[in-house]
């Protein structure tokens, strides 16, 4: 069968869960294009509603599933939420996110929490450098949706293998942590992240791009650091931020 209308059903649903945080969580779906991340989904145990691919895409890529539906690619281009598309997308079905920590995490445990997060790109690359460092695992507590397609695609699929905890009230759950906790904040009087010592396990806290971190949630935290700046900057963005203080946590 090849799909060549851009008004088919499943052609419209794919896009509206592409789209919406909101379909996302009735359908009980989430979006991924090329062929890196929807192969990676299918490893990893994700079920696939449906998986797109043009002719062109099938004999390129080695996608190893038995159900591909073809489509033209008039249908590609309406699908595409990148500048050059591979030809190949999925729906896949949500599942229950492991809560806890990863198995081959190192221990004492070392963990991050994103608090109100709005740039997906920011929190799929915060999660990219927890999975490629090591970390233990990673706690998100509003902003952006985790199967964002945008934030899938900075993680390179890392969101669907990391420990991910969502929490509606972050003090509540960083008050219940049995772990010491840092607050990463602007302030000249915070410890230097490179003198905290992270040997007895951590949870640092990295605030939103645009105010930083509620008071409540610094509240919650023993502890206060700040990464030490040079010249004009007062701080940096919430990626580069949790970059810096994940490699210094995993040292």
């Amino acid at each position: 069968m090849l799909i060549t209308s851009r008004e088919n059903p499943q052609v419209k649903l794919a896009v509206r869960v592409r789209e919406s945080a909101r379909a996302r969580r009735a359908q009980g779906l989430f979006f991924l294009e090329g062929f890196r991340l929807c192969a990676d989904a299918l490893s990893s145990g994700y079920e696939p509603e449906i998986l797109f691919a043009t002719q062109a895409a099938q004999r390129k890529y080695p996608i190893e599933h038995e159900n591909i539906t073809l489509i033209s690619e008039s249908v590609a281009q309406k699908l595409a939420d990148t500048q050059s598309p591979q030809g190949i997308f999925g729906l896949f079905r949500l599942r229950e996110q492991p809560v806890g920590l990863r198995r081959e995490a190192i221990a004492p445990p070392r963990v991050i929490a994103l608090e109100n997060l709005q740039d997906p790109a920011n929190l799929g690359a915060a999660a990219r450098t927890a999975e490629a460092l090591g970390l233990g695992g990673l706690i998100v507590s509003g902003g952006c949706d985790v199967y964002h397609p945008k934030a899938l695609r900075a993680s390179m699929g890392a969101l669907l293998r990391l420990c991910v905890t969502q929490v509606d009230d972050l003090p509540e759950f960083l008050h219940a942590m049995e772990l010491p906790c840092y607050a990463a904040v602007p302030e000249q009087d915070a410890i230097p992240v490179q003198r905290c010592d992270f040997s007895n396990g951590a949870v640092v806290v990295i605030g939103n791009e645009g105010s930083g971190l509620s008071a409540e949630a610094i509240e919650a935290c023993e502890h206060r650091l700040t990464i030490p700046m040079a010249g004009q900057g007062e701080s940096l963005n919430a990626a580069a931020a949790a970059t810096i203080i994940i490699w210094e946590m995993m040292k």
